[in-house]
């Protein structure tokens, strides 16, 4: 038998079998295999409408795309194509960035850890990929690595968040040492921010790490790249202070938002969309227990959805009762532990809601960072957490 529906994916099945003469064959029988109902929409538009806004709020500026952890999810050719307006890429994994030029890439993509070693920089003048510079040891190893062309690199410092890149007091010398390697090209000038989310944040202030960037750049040439998406988004508010030739948007290209305002109010639209179907409808009555460890004791008559989603999907398991979803369009909540392949939710207020009915566990009607503040996390976790076996489509 042969399913026609939109899900299927083709399997051959050999079956043995006596002939006429008595000799036994092989038969092949083509059934379809349903993958489950659980699908991850990736929004091309809102990627390309992201992007802009993240332009329109550094004008004059060029924007590196931030395509790191595949697309945040997204799938890195389609954050290819999703960002196709950027001024370049930025990425961590080596690999990848050869993969964008192999995919067509002809713009600028950077490293934005660098190289690890000596293998990375071989591929990076072959392929004309440009990366960070945070440590010594990368100089040392550019230096004594002969390279056929020249690479362009950006000089990262350490300006207070104290994970990456030079101290302020060590960067005029590393620039020094970087000019006089034959085959360094340009030096862009670096740094990240840790709160720009939060501008008067009290352990280090966005202006402070600017303050002290300008003091240990003063006098050495280059473009500057400062603006990580938080910063992006108060450009329009702070001006002259956050001057920048590049901005590095990521988490905002794809419709999340770093902190303080939400998505929509900061004009940005979600690019992923996570849906699934009720597979099943429970009748309970008030003192029945829902899930593994009997966490959730219903007070009254309940229905109970059944979704085909759980933690082995990218679904947060810590997710606690009371954690939005859309069933049929109405929203409504957890109710129970999260498991491996599914989680319940409360139909109380859906009472048309079968098995069959749509399911949106974030995206377009309920945005990821409220799924994600619920569950104690960020939508970056959510986006890069999503599970290889959830089908993944383009809206």
């Amino acid at each position: 038998m042969l399913y026609t529906m939109e899900r299927k994916v083709s399997k051959e099945f050999g079956l043995h079998a006596a002939g006429a003469d008595g000799k036994m064959r092989i038969l092949f029988l083509t059934v379809s295999a349903m993958p489950r109902p659980i699908v991850a929409q990736i929004h091309l538009a809102a990627m390309q409408h992201n992007l802009a806004r993240a332009k329109a709020c550094a004008p004059g500026a060029q924007a590196w795309g931030v395509v790191k952890a595949n697309a945040y999810g997204h799938g890195l050719e389609r954050g290819m194509r999703g960002f196709a307006a950027a001024d370049g890429l930025a990425l961590i994994e080596p690999d990848n960035a050869v993969r964008l030029r192999e995919l067509g890439w002809t713009k600028p993509i950077l490293l934005l850890e660098g190289w690890f070693d000596g293998a990375d920089l071989l591929a990076m003048a072959e392929h004309g990929i440009q990366g960070a510079v945070h440590c010594i040891e990368q100089v040392e190893l550019l230096e004594r690595t002969p390279l056929a062309r020249p690479i362009d690199v950006h000089l990262k410092m350490n300006t207070g968040m104290n994970r990456l890149g030079f101290a302020p007091a060590a960067f005029a010398a590393a620039h020094a040492r970087l000019r006089a390697i034959a085959h360094v090209g340009s030096i862009t000038l670096m740094t990240h921010f840790a709160n720009a989310d939060e501008l008067h944040h009290p352990c280090i202030t966005l202006a402070e790490q600017v303050r002290r960037f300008n003091a240990a750049t003063a006098g050495l040439p280059g473009p500057r790249s400062l603006c990580n998406s938080a910063g992006v988004l108060h450009m329009p508010e702070l001006g002259a202070l956050l001057a920048t030739d590049w901005i590095r948007p990521g988490i905002m290209l794809y419709g999340g938002t770093p902190g303080g305002k939400s998505a929509e109010e900061f004009g940005l639209r979600p690019t992923m969309t996570l849906t699934s179907e009720l597979i099943g409808v429970q009748e309970i009555a008030a003192g029945d227990y829902v899930g593994y460890g009997s966490r959730f004791q219903a007070s009254q008559a309940m229905r109970i959805g059944v979704v085909a989603c759980g933690y082995a999907d990218g679904y947060p398991r810590h997710a606690p009762v009371d954690t939005p979803v859309l069933v049929d369009g109405v929203r409504t909540r957890i109710v129970g532990r999260v498991s491996m392949d599914m989680l319940t939710v409360d139909l109380t207020d859906v009472p048309q809601a079968r098995v069959g009915s749509q399911v949106v566990l974030w995206g377009e009607g309920l945005p990821i960072d409220e799924v994600a503040a619920a569950a104690g996390t960020i939508g970056y976790e959510l986006m890069c957490a999503l599970a290889p076996r959830v089908r993944v489509v383009e809206a």
